[in-house]
């Protein structure tokens, strides 16, 4: 690809702005390299939204976890457990979008209008910082394509809300270790109201998930390891002041393994009543369940531990 130009915006003239982006008092420009080409190039653009600045909001970006500019249509993953199915990995359409003047000009079908100046990371290819033009707030996004979307990353960088996406998680295996009193915690629940909450339950394993009877409650962490990205620990906290730690592992999208650090159990819990994150407000009566479908993201800062030695 011809090497990127940069340019002074006082040496640019109207007749460019079709195919230049901005970036800070600078305006990069390639002949052959067009707006749509810069945010079509991509089949998936993961929303990293820790990075996140500003005091504005875009509704719609808030709620998703990719989006994906292709021919006019505008995509977005809500979910994290369907991720790569929904929309054969795209997600579903939301609205529309178009590239005019140097804007990226978006229609959302709930949300409305927004546009966007969009700023290339000119150390990182495959990187873009959206600017919306009427409001304080910018999106970094992250391009992949399908066949090497990272996963892992979308995961544990949003391991509480892939928590959220299912009505309960049942414990479906139980390898070794001692016995302790978490053996007897069947079923667990991490709520969409917020990111702190968790229930559980001693119900027989088969218990309808609708009918669980949820016996314990508490507050729940997720604290990152200073050395290693894919294991997460997960502390539950519990009204009457006890507390289990685990190291966190996600199998798939519907499995999550749960590592009791003092017992030295590994369990396995599969996720029970999907909950699919659509963009209407009113898709109650969709199949899978739709619960909370405005749920929006926000910035989560985690604390980072040493990992301790393993019994």
């Amino acid at each position: 690809m011809k090497a990127l130009k940069l340019l002074f915006l006082t040496l640019i003239t109207g007749t460019m702005l079709t195919s230049c982006v901005r970036v800070d008092d600078t305006i990069i420009v390639d002949d052959y390299v067009s707006l749509e080409e810069v945010v079509s190039n991509y089949d998936l653009w993961y929303i990293d939204y820790h990075s996140t600045t500003g005091t504005g909001d875009v509704p719609y970006l808030s709620k998703a976890f990719t989006v994906s500019f292709i021919n006019g249509r505008l995509y977005a993953n809500n979910n994290i457990a369907d991720i790569g199915i929904t929309g054969n990995g795209l997600g579903i359409v939301v609205g529309e979008y178009n590239t005019y003047n140097g804007i990226l000009e978006t229609h959302h079908d709930l949300d409305g209008y927004f546009d966007f100046e969009v700023e290339i990371n000119r150390r990182v290819s495959n990187e873009i910082t959206i600017h919306d033009i009427h409001q304080n707030v910018s999106y970094h996004l992250i391009g992949y394509q399908r066949n090497n979307f990272d996963y892992d990353k979308l995961f544990y960088e949003n391991i509480e809300y892939f928590l959220q996406e299912y009505i309960a998680w049942e414990r479906t295996d139980t390898v070794g270790g001692t016995p302790n009193v978490f053996d007897e915690e069947r079923y667990l629940q991490f709520t969409p109201e917020n990111n702190t909450t968790f229930y559980s339950s001693s119900d027989s394993f088969g218990t309808n998930i609708e009918l669980i009877n949820w016996d314990f409650v508490g507050s729940y962490s997720v604290y990152d390891y200073t050395s290693a990205n894919n294991v997460k620990l997960l502390t539950l906290y519990y009204d009457g002041g006890d507390k289990e730690e685990f190291e966190l592992r996600v199998l798939n999208d519907q499995n999550i393994e749960l590592y009791h650090i003092n017992s030295g159990t590994t369990y396995v819990y599969t996720g029970k009543g999907f909950v699919q994150y659509l963009k209407s407000e009113n898709a109650l009566t969709a199949k899978p369940p739709v619960r909370n479908s405005g749920r929006k993201r926000t910035k989560i800062i985690r604390q980072k531990v040493d990992r301790k030695v393993l019994k």
